[in-house]
Formats: structure tokens, sequence, C-alpha cells
């Protein structure tokens, strides 16, 4: 690992402090980055994830892509996990804890609107991140766009019946603009770019690839590090003016992360998956289509509602909790592959 990847959270936790400290410092600029946006996906924040993804874009390999039909377990584990367990364990854990657990702290009118902006969250599965997360734990370029694309076209169909059903509504408009908008910036047109790049540095030789992504690797992450101080700085008033509420939020969210994730890793551990399937899958299942669940939650219940805010906490907890389980997946590569050596 090299010296950006080998101190990653280092580099995450000042991002983190050097956004809250700029966004309220220099408000106004970020306040003008932020509204650089088309149908709720910001531009610049897009070019940076398009900076951390295209490196693992470049390592699709089509002929593998064709095969994972040969091997579906780890795409059925991500299906199974993302539609049918994840939403309904956020809509679970919401209403335990600002119904019941805070309810002495939350007033019921917020309560509600928190309970609505998690469960928006759990029924977004995440399609950019995940390709940066994958690319983190060494995992198979190939068999992670299946994944993302499979979960991208259920998205179609079950995002609206399911968050209507848990949230109690009988119409729910999905933001169809935002769906479009950053399916075509974070996969389909990373992609394109990876597929031509890759075809073209073959052709100069095999060598050629390798040098070409051993050199990528510290501008992924400085898009990583820019995003977080972003996302940071835009949030930063939110998160000093409101401090308990935003950990109030943020509890229920690291818990589901957590448990989606070690139960993941259990079926992926059942299936006997190997690490490069078995840590994509597991990070597919516990990230969230954060841009997706703001834009749906500011549509039902406006711009300065506890729902949107609930949205923005999950973008706030994303980064650093998923980096986090990143190093878990990394660390528990051993027993993965010695797990499935074994066939245990």
């Amino acid at each position: 690992m090299g010296l950006f990847e080998r101190w990653l959270s280092l580099w995450v936790a000042l991002a983190i402090v050097a956004g809250v400290a700029l966004g309220s410092a220099a408000p106004a600029v970020f306040a003008q980055v932020a509204a650089l946006e088309v149908a709720h996906v910001n531009l610049v924040v897009a070019v940076l994830i398009w900076v951390m993804i295209y490196p693992m874009m470049v390592q699709v390999d089509w002929g593998a892509v064709r095969e994972v039909g040969q091997r579906p377990q780890g795409l059925l584990l991500t299906i199974v996990i993302n539609w049918l367990v994840k939403p309904f364990t956020m809509a679970a854990l919401a209403v335990l804890f600002f119904q019941y657990l805070f309810a002495p702290w939350v007033d019921p009118r917020s309560a509600s609107e928190y309970i609505a902006g998690m469960i928006l969250l759990g029924v977004a599965p995440c399609t950019a991140m995940v390709f940066v997360w994958s690319q983190l734990v060494r995992g198979d370029a190939s068999y992670t766009l299946v994944q993302v694309s499979v979960n991208d076209l259920i998205m179609v169909v079950a995002f609206a019946p399911i968050a209507a059903f848990l949230l109690g509504v009988t119409e729910l408009s999905v933001p169809w603009s935002t769906l479009l908008l950053s399916t075509v910036l974070y996969v389909v047109l990373p992609l394109v770019a990876g597929v031509l790049t890759r075809s073209w540095l073959l052709r100069r030789g095999p060598g050629a690839l390798s040098k070409l992504v051993a050199r990528l690797k510290p501008w992924s992450v400085l898009g990583l590090l820019g995003t977080v101080v972003l996302l940071f700085g835009f949030q930063a008033d939110t998160l000093l003016s409101q401090p308990l509420i935003i950990v109030l939020i943020a509890i229920p969210l690291v818990i589901q992360t957590y448990g989606i994730f070690l139960l993941t890793w259990w079926g992926a551990r059942w299936l006997k998956l190997p690490h490069n399937v078995a840590g994509p899958a597991c990070l597919i299942g516990t990230s969230n289509f954060f841009e997706l669940a703001v834009a749906v939650a500011i549509s039902l219940f406006g711009l300065n509602s506890g729902a949107a805010l609930a949205t923005v906490v999950g973008v706030l907890v994303e980064v650093p909790v998923m980096l986090s389980l990143v190093g878990v997946v990394n660390r528990w590569k051993p027993m993965r592959t010695a797990a499935v050596q074994q066939g245990t």
C-alpha cells in the first residue's frame, strides 16, 4: 500500500476537520459551490467522484463480466440484502430510536420526519461510492460493475413502492432526473472511458495498464478527500448549530450500517464467497445513494425538514463509517481466504 492508502483514515479525519472549518469560515463560497447542481446532483462532487471511479473502471474485464452468471451467489446476496432486508431493518431502527428511546428529547413531529429520512436512506442503495470501496478492498472490478448495474435496474421498479409502503404514503414521486443523471455520471460515462482506455493500453502492452492504474491511485484518494471536504463544508453550519440532533440521528444510522455489514459478511461466509467478491458485496449492502434520498426528502417534506436533515446526516456518517468497514474487510481478508480454501 502506498502512503496515501496506508494513512487514509488520518487524511479523511483531517479532511472532515478542514471541511467544517472552511465551511464555517467561508460559508458564501461553499454555498456557491453547493448551488452548482443539476437534478440535486452537485456537479463539483460529481467530478470528484468520477475521478475516484475511473481507475476501477479501467480494470473492468468484459470477459469476466460475462462469467458472473456462472457464479451468481455474490450477486444474489447483494440483491437480498439491499431489497429484502436493509429497508426494513432501517425502518425498524428508526422507529425504535425516535418513537421510543429518543422520545424524551425529540418532539413527535420532528421524530416522524427523522424516521422518514432514515427510511429513504435505507431504500436507496449506493451507485457511485461502491466502486471506491470495492477498489480499496481489492474487489473484483467486473463483478462489482454487475452488482451495481443490477442494483440500478431493480431501483427503477422497487424504490418507489417500497419507500411508499414504509413511509405510509399512497403516492411517491421518484426524481427520475436525479436517478438517470447519477447513473450516467457515475456508471455509464466512467465505464465507457474505462473501456476505451483499457483497450488502448492493452494494445500498447500488458504492463501499460498496471502502470496507469498505479499512477491513478493517488488521484483517486485525492478525489475522496476533496469530496469529504466539500460534503462537510456544505453542512458546517448544521453540524455546529445542531450537534445533539446530528448525534441522535447518527446513532441508529451507524448501528444499521455495522449490523447490515455483519449480516452480509455472515452470508458471504455461508456462501463461501472469495474475498474479492465478498468484500464488495458487504460494502454495497451497507452504503447509500444519498443524492436520491436527499432529493426525495426535499420534494416530500421540504428543504428545511427533519427528513432532509436525516438524509444529510446519512451523507456525513457514510464516508468515515464506510472507511472503517473497508479497514475491517482488509483485516479479515486472511480469515476469509482461509475459510474459502477449507470449504467452511
